[in-house]
């Protein structure tokens, strides 16, 4: 046997052994505390809009109605922090263009409320 077709042979049972170790340790299920799931997502961009209560409100206000509101379970958004209120915001005001910021967000609930 030439050295070519040991070496190949080699190459081509470490590749597939890297391969399963690879695919053993990737998570193939939901984790109990994914707070980045479309259920999480949805209940804490609920909550988020529920804490704008006025025009002028900036982000650590909103964060911090947030982490204090009643419906906020702080054991499963235990990696909630002000990083991810950014992007919770962000991406509601992407799907909403219609909404102009936390000024419209809050004219938004105010119309609602009526």
């Amino acid at each position: 046997m030439q050295i070519q077709t040991i070496m190949m042979i080699v190459f081509i049972l470490a590749l597939i052994i890297s391969i399963w170790k690879i695919y053993v340790f990737l998570p193939n299920r939901e984790l109990a505390d994914d707070d980045t799931n479309e259920n999480s997502t949805a209940e804490l961009e609920a909550i988020m809009l529920s804490c704008i209560d006025k025009e002028d409100i900036s982000n650590e206000e909103i964060f911090n109605k947030m982490i204090k509101h009643r419906d906020f379970d702080s054991k499963h958004y235990w990696r909630f922090n002000q990083n991810r209120l950014n992007h919770l915001l962000h991406n509601y005001l992407v799907k909403n263009r219609h909404i102009d910021g936390k000024k419209g967000i809050f004219k938004l609930n105010i119309s609602q409320k009526n």
